[in-house]
């Protein structure tokens, strides 16, 4: 081997999977010696010759030599000054980027930390807080016994047992005593997108995406740092909830999207409590070389139909561009291992090298992926399903990297087994719900979060805080709902505290409530995982961020005031009850038999408005448990054991074979009725294939064009699945009119069993009411909010002339319910408006975000709301002075209850039509519940008779049987009764339901 072909070997890095026969690029050609040293071996080899007796004629001839390679060798250097300086420093330079190559940010020991880099004394927390009495998890499990927690300048330095009664010595102490209640860590939120587009959002403020034609699919040298709004509002909703610190990445247009940065939800934090963008970040006052650095990927659909690319291409050009970087860190690595090794040579020599082989190999738009295959980058992948998250793994093996996050990824419960072998300790971060909207989130597991934590997968639960409906103030509910389905509550409350601080590196600052770690901490009104849970007070840095007084009003509790006994802030979060399937195929094989009787005890609770005949024998009760028994397709008694033990014995004495069900905490209550967005319309949202079509062109002076849910009606679905998992028997849908359009067509009501058809029974009332959306969709078709008005009070004076025979003259008589969808305080009001000058009309509003401005009004002109927007989000400009509800302000429900206006509740997402919460209508009940300090019973009226009395639908007679309190989460349906329309005799509808269960089959 020639020693030019040698030195290039051994110049040339290892592969990064080790594998030397793997092809390698052309290495980067630096000599490894400049012209200087090969003067001085050949000077050195010129005397050996002498001393070996070579004549002095060789000996002479060779000094001349070395002297004529010496001229030129001097004849080729840089004789100005002013460039030879300027060489070395761009010597110094690039040695500096060859030591650096592999550096990576430095992780203390946790608990070792003795300060907080964010803190100052011109604005950072004075003195030292001590919270006593509190009930802890610390990140990693519940501490025993009642703790005090210290921290000062933005530090927690100890957690006591309450009972040492330790106390704290030193200047500007102060100490809460918060009464046992629940302290957490402040949350973590691995995947979000505030600060990138305000809340209220416009266009101009939407910075999520660098879609761009020269770029194509790859920015990764885009920096989210560069277009982070510090003024952004919803990061103070978003704090409300307790999340203390989030990661904020690009969105998800592009396969590799750009650079992300952690922040903490604090706003006006810095020094001079300005909009500074370096104020917001985690790492405030980390020098910018040890930062962490984080890098969005997308993978699937989203990319696939932002540039049009099949999963093939996706591939193969993620492949190119990592190949490019590839080549490129080779390059440096060759220039690196020359001018490493010879970095003590003299000024000359060093000038000569830059001269020749130039600065280090550098490309701007490469430099983050390069240092993705250094490992200086943590890889945050957005991915759904099986397929994609193993070719970005396997991707990510040919070229050394690792995956830190696998985000969205509703499916990643089908291959546990695969991330347990290829993804390397890989996080997976989900959501506890959010699905069915696209054809990659189509199969989900609402147990997801159970099954793989226990297959050993890291689990978090992440917001994807962009609209509405994936608020990030409440991140917290969602592990609630993971616990619900079998997520142990200490892993529950680790998936939004300590995991994702692990996934992004960060878990020795933030996750934890310990000693060393950053005082973000929460303290809540309740459970963490309980129904509505709250937080009191948040702290970051140290610094309380809540109005105590604001905190007041909306919950008339503070974090220092006293428990008062009456909360069920102590009572353990439940979980679903299962049997296995041996148990549900007996039982419900035996339920489903026609004519069969049932015996049900064990029922502590029974809200049954609709069978008042029943309403005596279930006040004689009093606090026994219940027996439920029905014959005959007939409830025979409902009432107290004793109460009912002659019925008991009658059945027996007939000899008919009942199923006998004993539950521990079973709730009886009316079938819950729900307004949906598309349920039995349309089955995966963003797929118009999958459901009846956009209804567009309905005009409001034009009765025919009007479009009829009835006559595009499915039956059965995944949404249906839900429903009933959730005791929803009867559903009302609209047809899926555009969204840019005023009218929306006219709703139909049908049971949600999957039991019944078109034609036998399915459709409970074909027209139900005509629906209309005011606000930004009516723009759209109308050209402006007031011309809409103007076009509905036309309607309604049409309704009583020449339209008097149509729908519209059944709307303007009052006969067929006006549901206007609406949030607007301002658009409420011009409704109230029409009202008056309509009285006849049953005006009935759907939404209701700014209804606590105009409640009085509404009450006054005897308008309904079905409140869609129990917890609303100001994330359009049009609804930007949305009530969002404690513990920044009182609810939306407390304001309508206290006005006496007429509500019901319904989940109805505006921004896709898509049914995935559909499950969750008795625990949205039991929230709005919660602060509106209502009775179970109006609670269960939310969901059930006020919906009917609203709509002017005839009262249901269906019941449903549920393990668990249905208000709460974790409840779960054991059987569920249609009453058939025509003898009223009670039929099962479900049995155990499933969540991939059809409710029907040949």
């Amino acid at each position: 081997m020639d020693e030019s072909a040698e030195k290039r070997r051994l110049l040339r890095p290892a592969s990064p999977s080790g594998d030397s026969s793997s092809p390698q690029p052309p290495p980067y050609e630096v000599p490894a010696y400049p012209r200087r040293p090969r003067h001085r071996r050949l000077f050195a080899r010129s005397i050996l010759s002498i001393r070996t007796g070579l004549s002095v004629v060789v000996a002479a001839s060779v000094l001349w030599l070395c002297f004529a390679v010496d001229r030129q060798y001097r004849a080729q250097q840089p004789h100005d000054g002013g460039a030879s300086s300027k060489l070395l420093q761009r010597f110094e330079e690039s040695l500096a980027q060859c030591q650096g190559l592999g550096k990576v940010p430095g992780r203390p020991a946790p608990g070792s930390r003795q300060s907080n880099p964010r803190w100052s004394a011109t604005n950072g927390q004075i003195g030292t807080t001590v919270l006593r009495n509190a009930t802890l998890f610390d990140g990693e499990a519940f501490v025993p016994g009642a703790v005090d927690i210290v921290f000062s300048k933005g530090l927690i330095e100890a957690v006591h047992k309450t009972s040492d009664n330790k106390a704290i010595v030193g200047d500007n102490v102060v100490e809460y005593n918060v009464h046992g209640r629940y302290v957490t860590p402040g949350l973590v939120d691995m995947h979000s997108h505030h600060y990138l587009g305000t809340w209220p959002g416009t266009d101009a403020t939407d910075d999520g995406n660098e879609v761009n034609p020269e770029t194509k699919a790859f920015t990764p040298a885009v920096r989210v740092i560069d277009a982070l709004k510090a003024y952004d509002e919803g990061a103070t909703l978003i704090l409300s909830g307790g999340i203390t610190s989030s990661l904020i990445i690009p969105g998800s247009a592009n396969l590799i999207a750009g650079e992300g940065v952690p922040v903490k939800n604090s706003l006006y934090s810095g020094e001079h409590s300005e909009p500074v963008v370096e104020d917001l970040l985690l790492e405030r006052g980390v020098p910018v070389s040890e930062r962490r650095r984080y890098m969005k990927f997308a993978f699937g659909e989203n990319p696939k139909g932002t540039w049009g690319y099949t999963r093939l291409g996706n591939a193969w050009h993620l492949r190119e561009h990592l190949q490019k970087a590839k080549e490129l860190r080779e390059k440096q690595d060759d220039y690196c291992s020359a001018i490493l090794e010879n970095r003590h040579w003299h000024d000359g020599l060093k000038a000569s090298f830059i001269h020749h082989h130039g600065k280090f190999p550098f490309q701007l738009d490469l430099e983050s992926t390069v240092a993705i295959l250094r490992g200086q980058v943590i890889v945050q992948n957005h991915n759904y399903e099986p397929e994609d998250l193993e070719t970005m793994l396997r991707i990510s093996h040919e070229f050394g990297y690792r995956v830190s996050g696998f985000h969205h990824a509703t499916e990643a419960w089908q291959v546990p087994n695969l991330l347990k072998e290829q993804g390397d300790n890989v996080t997976v971060a989900i959501f506890a719900e959010f699905s069915l909207y696209k054809h990659e989130a189509y199969s989900p597991s609402l147990y997801a979060g159970h099954i793989l934590d226990k297959n050993g997968i890291p689990v978090a639960y992440k917001s994807d805080h962009v609209i509405g409906l994936t608020s990030a103030k409440y991140l917290a509910s969602q592990a609630a709902i993971g616990h619900a389905f079998k997520l142990p509550e200490e892993k529950a409350l680790q998936s939004i505290t300590s995991i994702p601080a692990k996934a992004i590196d960060l878990d020795f600052r933030v996750g934890y409530c310990k000693p060393g770690f950053d005082a973000d901490i929460v303290v809540w009104d309740s459970h963490p995982l309980s129904i509505g849970a709250t937080p009191l007070q948040v702290f970051v840095d140290g610094q309380a961020q809540l109005d105590e007084s604001q905190v007041k009003q909306s919950m008339d509790m503070t974090f220092t005031a006293a428990r008062t006994g009456d909360e069920n802030d102590s009572i353990k979060p439940q979980m679903r009850y299962e049997i296995s399937d041996e148990q549900r195929e007996s039982t419900c094989s035996q339920a489903y038999e026609a004519g069969q009787s049932f015996v049900i005890d064990g029922i502590q609770k029974a809200f049954v408005d609709n069978y008042p005949e029943l309403a005596a024998s279930l006040a004689q009760a009093d606090d026994e448990p219940l027996k439920l028994i029905v014959e005959d397709g007939e409830i025979s008694c409902f009432g107290s054991g004793d109460t009912c033990a002659e019925a008991r014995s009658k059945l027996e004495q007939k000899g008919k074979k009942a199923l006998h069900l004993s539950l521990q905490n079973g709730h009886v209550l009316p079938g819950l009725t729900a307004v949906t967005r598309a349920l039995g319309m349309s089955e995966i949202a963003m797929l118009d294939s999958t459901g009846d079509g956009q209804a567009a062109n309905q005009k409001i002076g034009d009765p025919e064009s009007l479009v009829y849910a009835k006559y595009g009606l499915w039956l059965d679905g995944k949404s249906f699945a839900r429903a009933r998992l959730g005791g929803v028997t009867r559903a009302i849908s609209l047809p899926l009119a555009d969204a840019s359009g005023f009218v929306q067509g006219v709703s139909v009501e049908f049971l949600t069993s999957g039991k019944k058809s078109l034609t036998d029974g399915g459709i409970v009332q074909g027209d139900v009411a005509l629906h209309l959306a005011l606000g930004d969709a009516t723009k759209q078709s109308e050209g402006t909010v007031s011309s809409g008005i103007r076009h509905l009070r036309k309607m309604l004076e049409d309704g009583k002339g020449k339209h008097n025979e149509t729908l519209y003259g059944r709307v303007a008589a009052g006969k067929l319910p006006l549901v206007v969808q609406s949030n607007n305080k301002y658009d409420l009001s011009q409704l109230v408006l029409v009202k008056k000058d309509f009285p006849e009309t049953n005006l009935v509003i759907l939404g209701g975000k700014e209804a606590p401005y105009v409640a009085k009004d509404l009450a006054a002109a005897n308008i309904s709301v079905i409140l869609s927007e129990n917890r609303p989000a100001p994330d359009v400009f049009r609804d930007k002075d949305a009530v969002v509800g404690p513990p920044l302000t009182r609810s939306v429900a407390s304001y309508l209850k206290e006005a006496g206006v007429t509500f019901a509740l319904s989940i109805f997402e505006t921004a896709m039509p898509v049914d995935y919460r559909v499950h969750d209508l008795g625990p949205e009940a039991g929230w709005a519940a919660k602060y509106a300090h209502l009775s179970q019973e109006d609670t269960v009226r939310l969901v059930t008779s006020n919906v009917e009395s609203i709509l002017g639908l005839e009262k249901s007679r269906d019941l449903v049987v549920f393990e668990g309190n249905p208000l709460s989460y974790g409840a779960s349906v054991v059987l569920s009764f249609h009453a058939n329309g025509e003898t009223g005799k009670l039929e099962v509808a479900t049995c155990f339901p499933r969540e991939h269960e059809h409710g029907s089959s040949l």
